[in-house]
């Protein structure tokens, strides 16, 4: 796997690099595999997991939610140990086939065994994996581009994670329909054997899959279960695997920096660097210590929710409308919304991180509502989350694709690599946060203090959405300081 064989420099063009759409595909189809997995991890956690007998033993909400954001955490640590495999040691191109191959075993682990073993070794392995290419392969995006095509750069991104959602987009929805079997309403409704428009026009996916299920391969009903709901991701992570391989001519590899990696980490120059975009990544890490409980707290609420809106979904399904809001988001904020706020002010990377930072803050407020509507024994529609998803997409689209692209453009050249994976450690920062919280919750309630000013259940209720909400709210306040004091550099002075 010589990089001689290949070329170690961007092709001199003012056009889209050849290697883009492999990469593209790539994502999309392992970004499938993970929110697929991830969409019915706390389901499965606290409904479907067994013991060695083969018996339920499934966990407690908090420990559920514990554990999913210890998972996270991982998966976004690990991508500083595939950074420094990448940019010391193997090149990226290499450090993405060896770990994609883990990453695979990984899924099908947790596909063919129920077990607490099953569920540790299948997150470990995709943990990994996952992490570990997390930074070459967003990495590897910027280093097809050369001086004439920088400036496709930034669309190039856009695109990049508009893969990300088109990925998670079907998977959302199609993994929770793996996992459990077709309801009684929509067995009843196929029963009176309709036709596929009369399908259709219920605007029902539950309901389109399960007449294409009985229609094209009826057996697969019967298979409806952990197996297959987690085994789906993981076939989808092999042509992840695939289609990245498919595109090895095409890539431009930057060789591995060697000694030469140690020497640049370490200089001033670099550390300096790092010093400067350190407390950006803090304010980043409280930011996904909110976003990802929408695979967990969320969840756990919305199962108490009125889920009949336009149709019945599934409480892990709702995460489904977050990828569609940013699709659709996408655009309106490249050529609507961003050229809109830049006749006021000029609307710079760290401006935009900043909005998104004080956008999270209604999003939480509006669940801390929602579960003081469920604590009075009511059930609130699930229209309130659909309102929500809309605020923190909207967050995100600010936030995340904007410090991806930052995190890329302040990295010297040998380093873009760890410059990603310190950016995508603030993901693991934010859930370890979560999940600690999570686990400490009985521990913080028996603290006299924290009992005397809010009560027995401090931590429970809609003070639990409240907290975080005002952790949000003081990040982004401290982070118009960080702002104003950050010298942002280009993209030729970085290189």
């Amino acid at each position: 796997m010589s990089n001689s064989k290949h070329p170690t420099v961007a092709v001199d063009t003012d056009k889209i690099p050849p290697g883009i759409p492999y990469i593209i595909g790539n994502e999309a189809a392992e970004r499938f595999c993970f929110y697929g997995m991830r969409t019915i991890l706390v389901v499965f956690m606290t409904q479907y997991l067994m013991n060695s007998s083969g018996v339920l033993a499934v966990m407690t909400k908090e420990d559920a939610k514990g554990w999913f954001h210890v998972f996270v955490s991982a998966v976004y640590f690990l991508p500083f140990f595939g950074a420094i495999l990448s940019d010391a040691l193997w090149g990226k191109y290499r450090t993405i086939m060896v770990l994609s191959v883990v990453y695979c075993l990984g899924s099908f682990a947790l596909s063919l065994d129920s077990t607490r073993l099953g569920l540790a070794v299948g997150l470990a392995l995709i943990a990994m994996g996952s992490g570990g290419i997390k930074p070459c392969v967003s990495a590897n995006v910027g280093d097809q581009f050369g001086p004439r095509n920088q400036h496709l750069l930034s669309r190039v991104f856009g695109w990049f994670y508009f893969s990300i959602n088109f990925g998670s987009c079907f998977s959302t929805m199609l993994t929770p329909f793996l996992l459990d079997p077709p309801s009684q309403a929509v067995t009843s409704f196929l029963a009176t054997d309709p036709g596929f428009w009369t399908v259709l026009k219920t605007i029902d996916p539950n309901m389109v899959l399960a007449f294409l299920e009985r229609h094209c391969a009826p057996w697969v009903t019967a298979l409806h279960g952990p197996k297959l709901a987690f085994g789906v991701p993981g076939v989808f992570m092999m042509l992840a695997t695939m289609v990245f391989w498919l595109g090895r001519n095409q890539f431009v590899r930057v060789p591995p920096a060697g000694k030469e990696f140690i020497r640049e980490t370490f200089s001033a120059r670099s550390l300096l660097i790092i010093a400067g975009l350190v407390p950006i990544f803090l304010a980043e890490a409280v930011f996904w210590s909110l976003w990802d409980q929408t695979s967990s707290a969320w969840v756990l609420q919305a199962e108490g929710m009125n889920l009949r809106c336009i149709f019945d979904w599934k409480a892990s399904q709702v995460q489904l409308v977050n990828p569609i809001f940013v699709l659709a988001l996408i655009p309106v904020c490249s050529y609507g919304l961003y050229p809109l706020i830049s006749r006021v002010f000029p609307l710079t990377p760290l401006r935009k991180i900043g909005l998104g930072l004080f956008l999270m803050v209604p999003s939480f407020l509006i669940t801390a509502w929602v579960q003081s509507q469920l604590d009075l024994g009511l059930k609130p529609t699930i229209a309130w989350h659909f309102l929500a998803f809309a605020i923190i997409s909207l967050a995100e689209i600010m936030v995340s694709i904007t410090c991806l692209e930052f995190a890329y453009t302040q990295a010297p050249k040998r380093l873009k690599s760890l410059l990603m994976s310190l950016n995508l450690m603030s993901i693991s920062l934010g859930n370890a946060v979560t999940a600690t919280i999570n686990f400490l919750i009985p521990t913080i309630e028996k603290i006299g203090v924290v009992k005397q000013l809010f009560g027995e259940k401090a931590l429970h209720g809609p003070n639990y959405f409240i907290f975080f909400a005002l952790c949000m709210l003081l990040t982004a306040c401290g982070f118009i300081f960080v702002a104003l004091r950050y010298q942002e550099r280009g993209i030729a002075e970085a290189n």
